[in-house]
């Protein structure tokens, strides 16, 4: 099915997103790509399930085909590359394999892998530090240049960072993370108004805590509390905003961090003893 792109403001290529980071069904990754999908974006993601086995979850064997099937029966293209962001050449070779799959270059990037492991001041190591800032600031960098070299100058384009809420409160037991993930807000700040000038629109969606099967259950009650309609984030609540910055709808909107988190009430912890 070739589906000619009306829209991310009038290009002649299909709509094409790429994202990355999508090793689970029931995480946000996969509820983007659905999203993206229902909106009529072919789909290229990436996994990684290295990562996944190392986490109290486990690695989703059934992740890959099923998500594919899911997406083709929703009437667009799909493909999965499978990549690891820890090494410097990925971005270049996942623009790459993307382009392949599809016949042209992604029209949206989609920056949702992360590195997430919890430490503190009192233990955090420098190849901790080493390991998050390899995928989620130093790929994130790369995957923007690569995406931004691949799409032709007449095409216009949206990239979208998915980032944490670092900035709406204190986060002193995800030290690594959360002093790379913030690149991802950082970046929108830094280089929007030039990526514009090339027709691409660059900004950020903070998810905020979202149950995507990482949550013990004496956290989802602790979290509900602090949610004033009642209920944790769902995947498919940060999907839709996503979405609309990807599209034609948010054509006029660049250099922005979207909260979405349902009117969160944030409460600064204070971390682990020293």
């Amino acid at each position: 099915m070739r589906m000619e792109n009306k829209g991310v403001w009038g290009g002649l290529m299909e709509k094409t997103a790429l994202v990355t980071g999508v090793g689970r069904r029931a995480g946000l990754g996969a509820a983007i790509c659905r999203k993206l999908a229902s909106d009529g974006f072919n789909i290229v993601f990436t996994w990684w399930g290295q990562y996944d086995s190392e986490m109290p979850w486990g690695k989703d064997e059934q992740t890959v085909s099923e998500l594919i099937q899911e997406l083709e029966q929703a009437g667009v293209r799909a493909a999965a590359v499978e990549a690891d962001l820890e090494q410097p050449q990925a971005a270049a070779e996942i623009l790459m394999k993307a382009e392949e799959a599809m016949g042209q270059p992604p029209t949206v990037l989609v920056n949702n892998a992360a590195v997430s492991i919890n430490d503190h001041l009192g233990n955090v190591t420098a190849e901790a530090l080493d390991r998050h800032y390899a995928v989620n600031t130093r790929a994130v960098v790369l995957l923007i240049q690569a995406f931004t070299a691949k799409l032709p100058k007449e095409e216009k384009g949206s990239i979208v960072n998915i980032a944490t809420g670092w900035s709406q409160g204190q986060m002193p037991d995800e030290l690594s993370y959360v002093v790379t993930k913030s690149a991802a807000e950082t970046l929108v700040h830094s280089v929007s108004s030039q990526l514009m000038k090339r027709g691409i629109r660059l900004n950020a969606v903070n998810p905020g805590p979202t149950d995507t099967g990482w949550m013990s259950a004496e956290l989802k009650q602790e979290l509900k509390e602090l949610f004033p309609d009642g209920r944790i984030g769902k995947p498919e609540d940060a999907a839709r905003a996503v979405a609309w910055l990807a599209g034609d709808e948010a054509a006029w909107i660049t250099g922005q961090v979207l909260h979405s988190e349902g009117g969160f009430l944030n409460r600064d912890g204070q971390g682990t003893d020293l």
